[in-house]
């Protein structure tokens, strides 16, 4: 859905302090981006393949000509006559359309449009580099090409996750208008302050988990992840947080799904046994449970502001401007009591 780096800071604005990636670092979602000063640059997959760019533009009003135009490069065996198409409306960012052939899906290319002014968000560049680094890993679909205002790539085959998935512990492993400037300009300040006091360790972050960006295959036993293009270095407690406020939903947002205090200890244990690989102490998920409530306010101001933006610009059928007053009024209302969560001794 919703912004990220590259040398310069991730576009998130609650990246407070700069941090160098570090070519020694492993590049696992989970794992610790350490500083160093020689590392200016993160680095490129191994042998990553060259990805083609076409000069293609496909119209946001009627995608699938320039979709099926593509096609004709990428599956140049395909027969016109007998491509598939499936438009997926869930996105709120880009439009998204399936090319395909067969019924089961097995061989299908994914045509991404990017939504209109989008590149005000989102480091398109930067979101290649994402994509390429992360299949070299394992972790993404395979890159097909990019063109002119989007890219293909391979669909997953699995499940996207629903609110009503993602709360099962077993996939662990308007009521206001919209603030004034002046009053954003203070609660930003705010953030920065406070924020920046609780160091919690920068790492590559997808940005944007929300539930439909999480793919479960059942028949491997497996999930991943998919969408990069806001991914990239931020505070592991950002990360987090902005997917339990995902639990919320989207298009019907209800924020009484948002993870109570037990279901978060026993997500946050499973976080932090994986990262370590050893077990944890009672303390250690105190600490990242404070760190993750209060970066949750932080994704709910970022998302506002995005919303905001893409009231102006996007040409998606959703209502931005409700999102973002949702989003700044649930900012508001939980910013007492999570201000007043204290740091374990």
């Amino acid at each position: 859905m919703a912004v990220p780096p590259s040398a310069s800071l991730p576009c998130s604005p609650f990246y407070l302090r700069r941090q160098a990636p570090c070519p020694q670092c492993s590049w696992g979602m989970e794992e610790k981006a350490v500083a160093s000063a020689s590392c200016r640059e993160p680095p490129l997959p191994a042998r990553a393949a060259a990805v083609p760019c076409f000069g293609i533009s496909v119209d946001q009003d009627d995608i699938l000509p320039g979709a099926l135009r593509l096609i004709r490069e990428l599956r140049p065996h395909w027969k016109s006559e007998q491509v598939r198409t499936k438009r997926f409306t869930d996105g709120i960012t880009n439009k998204l359309v399936a090319c395909y052939v067969e019924e089961d899906m097995r061989d299908c290319v994914l045509v991404r449009v990017y939504g209109e002014r989008t590149e005000l968000l989102v480091d398109r560049e930067n979101e290649v580099i994402n994509f390429q680094l992360l299949r070299a890993h394992g972790c993404a679909p395979k890159l097909y090409c990019t063109f002119q205002n989007g890219l293909c790539y391979e669909y997953m085959q699995g499940m996207a996750l629903g609110p009503e998935h993602i709360r099962e512990p077993r996939l662990f492993s308007l009521s206001a208008d919209v603030p004034k400037v002046e009053v954003l300009e203070q609660e930003m300040a705010w953030l920065k302050e406070h924020l920046s006091k609780l160091d919690s360790p920068v790492v590559f972050c997808h940005n944007d988990l929300l539930c439909k960006n999480i793919i479960y295959d059942s028949a491997k036993g497996h999930m991943r992840f998919i969408d990069y293009e806001y991914a990239g270095y931020n505070y592991q407690a950002f990360d987090i947080g902005n997917h339990f406020n995902e639990f919320a939903g989207v298009n019907e947002v209800d924020y009484c799904l948002y993870p109570a205090r037990e279901t978060q200890l026993q997500w946050l244990r499973y976080y932090l046994q994986a990262q370590k690989e050893t077990a944890v102490t009672p303390r250690e998920v105190e600490r990242l449970y404070v760190q993750v409530n209060k970066f949750a306010l932080a994704s709910h101001f970022f998302w506002a502001l995005w919303a905001l933006i893409q009231n102006q610009y996007s040409t998606i059928n959703f209502d931005f401007l409700r999102y973002a007053v949702i989003r700044f009024n649930q900012y508001f209302k939980v910013k007492p009591q999570v201000s007043a969560l204290e740091m374990p001794k």
